[in-house]
């Protein structure tokens, strides 16, 4: 009788998710454009190695992991620290406010992203008109670097709250007899957070740093819909241009199969090393 209840999630385990990994490794060594597929061997990550657009959109996937991961993972330890503290008022509103973003639809609030950043949006009307400190709209949007900025922005704003969930849920399990120990001894608040809360929080902050790696390396929505890739690919992710060679340009599933596998070993080596890294620390 056990396995007539889970029979149907097996069929569609096995229809929806081994079916397409088993077919997907046989995409990455064919050339399938349409109905027409001809094996191609090793072809395809012959051709990554001189893919220039690809190794761009790596690039930029790769300027996204370093630079907003560890700000979101710092902003996000900071703001539990703050949200924990019995001090403060209306801790269960605050709380609220920051998760709520994380909540909100991606293309949603990207778009609306778009539309704050845009030469004649409401950020460059603030900074002309109303702080009068800029005399000409910045490009946000259309200059290479200011567009990253909006994203790395736009990622800040939404998944910070998020992580900061689980490092407010890691810091219940401290006791506060430990903090108060500590300022029997001495220690100050700046030395507490060194010594008592980043080593109670760090199988957090190592689960945290795994799950965004993996996200960010799949960042999609977000330059899809805040810059469209732009300007000239220069916030073109992997996962855009993996899409593009799928389904925009001539499409070719052999090749964006063997992309997805390359992004698929990445994550992997950086999920082991970071948690390889977490266990010296241990």
């Amino acid at each position: 009788m056990g396995w007539w209840f889970i029979g149907l999630s097996i069929v569609s385990f096995a229809v929806f998710m081994i079916y397409p990994i088993l077919s997907s490794v046989k995409l990455v060594f064919s050339s399938l454009s349409g109905d027409s597929s001809t094996f191609v061997g090793f072809g395809n990550f012959v051709r990554l190695f001189h893919d220039t657009t690809f190794w761009s959109s790596l690039g930029n996937s790769f300027l996204f992991l370093v630079v907003e991961v560890p700000i979101m993972l710092l902003f996000a330890i900071i703001l539990a620290v703050v949200l924990n503290s019995k001090m403060l008022k209306l801790r269960g509103f605050w709380r609220l406010l920051i998760f709520l973003p994380c909540v909100t639809s991606l293309v949603s609030y990207s778009i609306l992203f778009k539309m704050l950043f845009s030469s004649d949006g409401l950020i460059n009307k603030f900074l002309m008109n109303g702080l009068h400190i800029i005399s000409s709209p910045i490009p946000w949007l259309t200059d290479p670097t200011m567009a990253k900025i909006v994203i790395i922005l736009a990622l800040l704003w939404r998944w910070t709250g998020y992580n900061m969930i689980f490092f407010l849920a890691g810091l219940q399990n401290v006791s506060e007899e430990i903090y108060e120990a500590a300022e029997i001894d001495g220690a100050s608040k700046i030395q507490q957070f060194l010594h008592i809360t980043l080593p109670a929080l760090r199988p957090i902050i190592l689960f945290t740093a795994v799950q965004s790696t993996i996200s960010t390396l799949q960042l999609f929505d977000e330059p899809m819909n805040i810059t469209n890739g732009g300007p000239a690919n220069s916030s073109t992710t992997i996962a855009m241009y993996i899409y593009n060679v799928s389904f925009k340009y001539v499409p070719n599933f052999g090749y964006a199969a063997a992309m997805s596998y390359v992004v698929m070993f990445i994550i992997l080596i950086l999920s082991l090393i970071q948690m390889k890294v977490a266990k010296n620390d241990d």
